[in-house]
């Protein structure tokens, strides 16, 4: 494409603000609750029919001496009781102890006895696989009908509904994150959303408006988190009142997991500006040194928990294909470029290493990689299997082989021989993959939360509810 200011808004193309993978309090169980231990009560006496009753010179003896006789009875009783109490109490002591000194613990994220973790706030750092609303709060609203079929309405997501983001938040009973630049209606008492579509690690040598990728690199994002925390402790104390019931408590930020999700926009990036592969590989370990330095600035302010995404199969994704034709072929069964997903694979496997490493220098933190290329891989391998249509068809957009348009993204529109061209939406998004030839649809984005939840693509395998107990694993 070529480079030139940014046409008009009803021209300018959604999805290349969105650079990213095609989709691109602490809750503590109630302690178990032990019935009191009483003495049993002396028997209930009852009084004998009127016709049975003693003669009244007899009833004063043997009054006296059945009540002599119930009270042994019932001192008796009472002491084998109360032996018996003090034998439960003495068993249960310990476990009470145990419960006790648990308790504090059990309101943070790290999870008592590998039981559940319970994380109080989720922090996340990314681009449009992840952006719930970063972008649109700086440049403009993602158009309808973005945002269909969930919401109803645009909602800062490049995507028919929910993101991956969106699900793992609903799996831990945490709200749907609100976007850290959105300065309107948002809440942060659970957590704050810091990327932004078109986001990269490494700062873009040029502008939005020329290349299709944002600003806010990941640095970019620590800085907005560094202020967040600042800001957020300093007005949570000192002003109060209705802030405290929109910013997180402090101890949060230690007990939350922070998520990342970013990298894809690196390779294209540089793909895009006619870089061969030589050239993009080569630029793999400067992105792990600068995304470990983002980890460890996050973790010098107290971050401990670490959910941590690899990049998706770039080479199946349209925009990939149509920026680099060069790049297509070869193709592998799926219709997916080899070169595209050789070099993802590559930036996967120096990112799991970037983990491991990560994981001995900080072994009181809880480092999980999570590999959602496989299973977004087997979602466009095995799309019509899984009830998909052509996973290379993009659900929102017009014309050509994959219904993509470099010139006419999702809710756009151009002016085509005195007609206007519109980029609408398929009449079912959740029989597609593909949502805007960028991003995934928000039931492909649910089979990806759905193969990774439960642990079977995590390294070390652990599920999400408890991924607070991989420390120095």
């Amino acid at each position: 494409m070529s480079r030139h200011l940014v046409p008009p808004r009803s021209r300018r193309p959604p999805y290349r603000l969105s650079l990213s993978g095609r989709h691109g309090t602490a809750c503590v169980p109630s302690p178990y609750l032990y019935p009191r231990i009483r003495a049993p009560s002396p028997p209930l006496q009852v009084a004998p029919p009127r016709h049975q009753r003693p003669s009244p010179s007899l009833s004063l003896s043997l009054s006296h001496t059945l009540t002599q006789h119930a009270r042994a009875k019932q001192r008796g009783e009472m002491a084998i009781a109360t032996a018996g109490a003090a034998r439960t109490a003495a068993l249960l002591l310990p476990l009470v102890l145990a419960l006790a000194l648990a308790a504090p613990r059990a309101s943070g994220a790290a999870g008592a006895g590998g039981g559940d973790c319970h994380f109080p706030a989720i922090f996340n750092f990314g681009d449009s696989n992840s952006d719930t609303g970063g972008l649109s709060s700086l440049f403009g609203a993602a158009p309808p009908p973005n945002g269909r079929t969930f919401f109803g309405m645009p909602a800062g997501r490049y995507c028919d509904g929910r993101l991956v983001i969106d699900f793992i938040a609903e799996s831990l009973g945490i709200p749907y994150l609100s976007a850290y630049l959105n300065s309107i209606g948002s809440n942060f008492t659970q957590g704050a959303n810091f990327a932004t579509a078109g986001s990269s690690i490494r700062r873009q040598n040029t502008s939005l408006f020329l290349s299709g990728f944002s600003p806010i690199s990941l640095d970019v994002q620590s800085w907005e988190f560094e202020q967040f925390i600042n800001r957020s402790e300093y007005v949570y104390n000192h002003k109060g009142g209705i802030y405290r019931e929109l910013l997180p408590r402090a101890e949060y930020f230690s007990q939350a997991l922070y998520t990342f999700d970013i990298g894809q926009n690196d390779i294209t990036s540089s793909y895009f500006v006619n870089n061969s592969t030589a050239e993009v590989e080569a630029s793999i370990p400067d992105l792990m040194e600068r995304f470990t330095s983002v980890i460890q600035s996050v973790y010098a302010r107290g971050g401990r928990y670490f959910w941590i995404h690899n990049t998706g199969p770039l080479g199946c994704l349209p925009y990939a294909l149509l920026h680099r034709p060069d790049l297509a072929a070869p193709m592998d069964g799926a219709g997916c470029s080899v070169t595209y997903n050789k070099v993802a694979q590559l930036f996967n496997l120096r990112l799991k290493e970037t983990v491991a490493s990560l994981r001995k220098t900080h072994p009181d933190a809880a480092f999980t990689y999570v590999d959602v290329y496989t299973a977004k891989y087997k979602l466009i391998t095995e799309a019509k299997k899984l009830g998909f249509d052509d996973p290379l068809l993009t659900c929102c957009g017009h014309g050509g082989r994959y219904n993509f348009d470099l010139n006419i993204g999702c809710g756009g529109k151009k002016q085509v021989n005195g007609t206007w061209v519109v980029g609408n939406s398929c009449e079912d998004p959740s029989k597609r993959v593909s949502w805007d030839g960028v991003h995934f649809t928000e039931a492909a984005n649910k089979f990806v939360f759905d193969q990774i939840v439960a642990g079977a693509l995590s390294d070390p395998p652990v599920p999400l509810k408890r991924a607070c107990q991989s420390k120095g694993r």
